[in-house]
């Protein structure tokens, strides 16, 4: 496991953060200039396989002579044993691939922003001979602020006069292919064109062009069947927009963009108000466009992924071409295997010959002859006399240093090479081995390598402290600390934040036999609230100071249970477990609703007595409520004839009012009138 390593004692492993076909990628930090950088480190299956070396390197050449704000910079190449690592930049963010799984469907102008940096970048390796011939949403950084960064020129083709590519297969994902790479031709700048176009259909739609239940499916798809409109998945795509895609992903290159400048001025200007109605794109009508197209199978479009080569031309380097472009011409350059068989019929021509009398003298022959015999002797005989004895070499193992290399010495060995490493079980200044190695026959006086203990490793410990202990837990453990104890404490920091740890950050140590401290928030502290019902205003006062919360009136409303100024409910409710600091709001009471008096009428008929023939008759009226009582008469008077009267009456709420009407000192008619009463 590379995590925590530390390659050629400058960048230290953090953890994983991608891998791919022939390399993974970590997150390291760079120890001189204290950043983090991006590593990409050839995978272990494939450090012994110089082809794939050779292809790695090539990556980090083609990629280097590339600066560009929308392209990740190389700064480092190196190897350390079997180790090959090429120091990039760090984005931090995600693939392409990711947001659009996020946030799809993009809106347009987001969608034309990323797309104006995609294609800046293209357009710049492009006038630098570089053809990505890989270009999808997973090759595509962005980070939290929009920033847009290209990635993995690994397989890029450089376009120069003194190098060649032989392509036995298509390259890339399959589908973001261009239709010339799904033949099985040579990728050009037109391919990653028709890959733009790939990628912003996907950004404005969330989906891709053409699907399959096989890879030949979909490359079948790139080659027989015309992009499908985006608009039928986002009609807010205005045709201008449409049309990009369309031209970009033209079946034949020759309908496509020129460049990929071209594409981007088009970008550009994509929702200029004058272009927003444009017509749709159509592609010209060509009578030569039918072609016969080689059947694709699997295994000629995907069983030798790996022999794409960038060779340098020399005598026996053959121009490899298209075989659109080849077909017809009478002949090709002799190849390799022509020149060979050339060499060899021209040997065959030569021993025909007849040979030449020799003119040497006879002596010559004599002294030959006796020279020979003597080698033949001294072969036979000298390598017994002069050969050193076979000897053991002895175990050494886990002794001191200085007695292994006198016992060596004793034993007639030279030293050669005494190389201090760490070790998890020999003490320091003890050997770990030797080479050849304990036990091994050698001849007597080799030299022998001495490899001794510096004791066990020991790691500089990281910066953990305000990261959240889950996103870094993983790469604390794989230290391989004794222990780790963690304690809990409230702070105003998120959950799980280390505040604080022990060894500090820079302290060199020997994970096995150390114990790492940390502390985390546990957040804000937190209280139980308590039920505030029929609180006052300097009850509240109280809690609030005791408590370190906020309380507010949110309002007031009329109670008639809880007095006027005392808390009726409130929000959060009693029994809430809440922050310090954190607010509470409170509903108080107004008092008891002041309803209105009620005024309410009641008609009555006094009638007179006829067998008084005309003898006036005394009445008097006498009203209870608001206004009156019954001491004082609201009204006296005499008649003669029958009369009707209404009689007045305010009532409080919930209350009552009575009435008494006497006519000559006897109570002719009295009542009660309710608040209630209609």
């Amino acid at each position: 496991m590379l995590t925590g390593k530390r390659i050629s004692d400058r960048y230290k492993i953090l953890r994983m953060i991608g891998g791919g076909g022939m390399a993974n990628v970590y997150l390291a930090r760079d120890m001189i200039l204290d950043r983090d950088v991006a590593l990409k480190i050839l995978r272990m299956d494939f450090s012994n396989d110089e082809e794939f070396i050779r292809r790695f390197h090539r990556e980090a050449q083609s990629a280097t002579s590339l600066t560009h704000p929308n392209i990740v910079s190389i700064y480092d190449v190196g190897e350390e044993g079997d180790i090959y690592y090429i120091v990039m930049e760090f984005v931090d963010g995600m693939t392409l691939k990711q947001y659009i799984q996020a946030y799809s469907p993009i809106p347009v102008e987001k969608a034309l922003d990323i797309m104006k940096q995609i294609t800046s970048a293209v357009t710049h390796a492009h006038q630098n001979h570089i053809v990505h011939r890989d270009i999808k949403p997973h090759n595509v950084l962005i980070d939290h602020d929009g920033n847009v960064k290209i990635t993995d020129f690994g397989i890029a083709m450089a376009l120069s006069a003194t190098s060649i590519t032989q392509t036995n297969s298509v390259l890339g994902s399959v589908h973001y292919l261009s239709p010339e790479q799904a033949r099985g031709g040579m990728a050009n700048k037109k391919s990653d064109i028709y890959s733009l176009g790939i990628v912003m259909f996907e950004l404005l739609t969330g989906r891709l062009p053409f699907s399959g239940e096989s890879a030949v499916s979909i490359a079948l798809k790139h080659l027989q069947s015309e992009t499908p409109s985006p608009r039928r998945w986002n009609p807010a795509i205005p045709q201008s927009v449409e049309n990009i895609i369309l031209k970009a992903t033209a079946k034949d290159s020759f309908h496509r963009y020129s460049s990929v400048e071209e594409m981007e001025q088009d970008i550009e200007t994509a929702l200029n108000p004058d272009r927003l109605n444009e017509s749709k794109f159509i592609i010209p009508s060509d009578d030569d466009a039918t072609k016969a197209i080689p059947i694709i199978t699997n295994d000629e479009m995907f069983g030798n992924h790996d022999e794409t080569k960038i060779l340098t031309l020399d005598e026996d380097t053959v121009m490899m071409e298209p075989a659109e472009q080849s077909s017809g011409k009478k002949g090709l350059l002799k190849n390799k295997k022509q020149k060979q068989k050339q060499k060899k019929d021209k040997t065959k021509k030569q021993k025909q010959q007849p040979k030449k009398k020799k003119k040497w003298p006879k002596i010559i022959g004599v002294i030959l002859a006796s020279l020979i015999l003597i080698a033949v002797l001294a072969v036979l005989f000298l390598p017994g006399m002069l050969a050193a004895k076979d000897v053991k070499v002895p175990d050494v193992r886990d002794e001191q240093l200085e007695n292994a290399l006198s016992t060596l010495i004793e034993q007639g060995f030279e030293i050669g090479e005494t190389v201090e490493k760490p070790d998890e079980e020999i003490a320091a200044g003890n050997v770990i081995n030797t080479d050849p190695e304990a036990g091994d026959t050698v001849k007597e006086g080799s030299v022998i390598n001495v490899f001794f203990s510096s004791g066990k490793e020991q790691v500089e410990v990281l910066d953990y402290e305000d990261r959240n202990y889950e996103d870094i837990k993983s790469l604390i453990e794989g230290f391989g600390f004794k222990d780790i104890e963690i304690e809990r404490v409230n702070d105003d920091s998120e959950v799980g934040t280390v505040l604080e740890q022990d060894p500090r950050q820079g302290d060199e140590v020997i994970p096995s036999e150390t114990i790492l401290k940390l502390t985390l928030s546990s957040g804000p502290a937190k209280i139980t609230l308590k039920d505030l019902t029929d609180y006052n205003q300097r009850a509240l006062d109280d809690y609030e100071a005791d408590t370190g919360l906020k309380i507010t009136i949110a309002k007031e409303e009329y109670s008639s249970k809880i007095k006027e100024g005392q808390v009726i409910s409130q929000e959060p409710a009693a029994g809430t477990a809440v922050e310090i600091g954190s607010e509470v709001k409170v509903t108080v009471s107004k008092g008891e609703e002041e309803i209105p008096p009620k005024v309410m009428s009641k008609e009555v008929t006094i009638t007179y007595d006829e067998e008084l023939a005309g003898v006036p008759q005394t009445v008097t009226i006498l009203i209870e409520d608001l206004n009156n009582n019954m001491t004082e008469p609201v009204e006296t008077f005499e008649m003669t004839s029958t009369v009707k009267k209404t009689l007045q009456f305010t009532i409080p709420h919930d209350g009552k009012a009575g009435y008494k009407i006497i006519k000559d000192n006897s109570v002719y008619d009295e009542g009660v009138i309710s608040y209630s009463d209609s």
